[in-house]
């Protein structure tokens, strides 16, 4: 999986700068580097003989990416920015999976929001992309409601899930453990769930 964050630093909810040399773009402009980055990194892979089978537009983006034109709050332009760079993955490894990202997926609300909002503007993806980060003594409460989250945005929204970042604390690790097996087996039950990459 190749995990684009599109700012000088780690993007999360809280934090999607773009990059200082991006800084002022129009959003055609921003379309155009969305895409230009996205081309130029994954057609160095394809050089190199490196195939992904999942690429990332944007990390955790319940707020969406690029801000702040690309904010949720103009579905339109993050549709369009998303679509730059879902277009720019297609062209280069035309097979790979394109995963829109979002965070906390105990949370179907966020999810809604971001999805609801690609789905009004068109926009376009493979996979929905959850991050689960439990807190101690909840983690059953946590798998719960992310397997039932899963099944949600299938009916919803006809797309497969994969779980981009699952972790607890490093001393947690039988009830991490636990938690890990609870999400495969929910998401074998549920048959949604299409993978999990655990978060060290």
């Amino acid at each position: 999986m190749i995990d684009f964050h599109f700012s000088d630093t780690w993007a999360d909810p809280g934090h999607q700068t773009p990059p200082e040399a991006w800084a002022g773009y129009s959003l055609a402009e921003m379309k155009t580097a969305v895409s230009g980055h996205v081309s130029d990194v994954l057609g160095k892979l394809a050089a190199f003989g490196v195939t992904p089978e999942w690429v990332q537009i944007g990390n955790e983006t319940r707020y969406g990416m690029l801000w702040p034109l690309g904010k949720t709050d103009n579905g339109s332009n993050f549709a369009q920015l998303v679509n730059a760079g879902y277009d720019a993955v297609k062209a280069v490894f035309p097979d790979a999976k394109v995963i829109v990202h979002v965070d906390s997926g105990q949370r179907l609300d966020l999810f809604t929001h971001v999805f609801g909002k690609l789905k009004d503007h068109n926009g376009k993806y493979d996979v929905i992309g959850m991050s689960l980060y439990p807190e101690s003594g909840s983690t059953t409460a946590y798998a719960n409601d992310c397997i039932s989250n899963i099944s949600s945005l299938y009916t919803t929204y006809g797309k497969p899930v994969i779980i981009c970042e699952v972790g607890m604390d490093y001393d947690k690790a039988e009830e991490c453990r636990d938690l890990i097996s609870l999400l495969i087996s929910g998401g074998r039950a549920n048959g949604y769930l299409e993978g999990i990459f655990y978060w060290e």
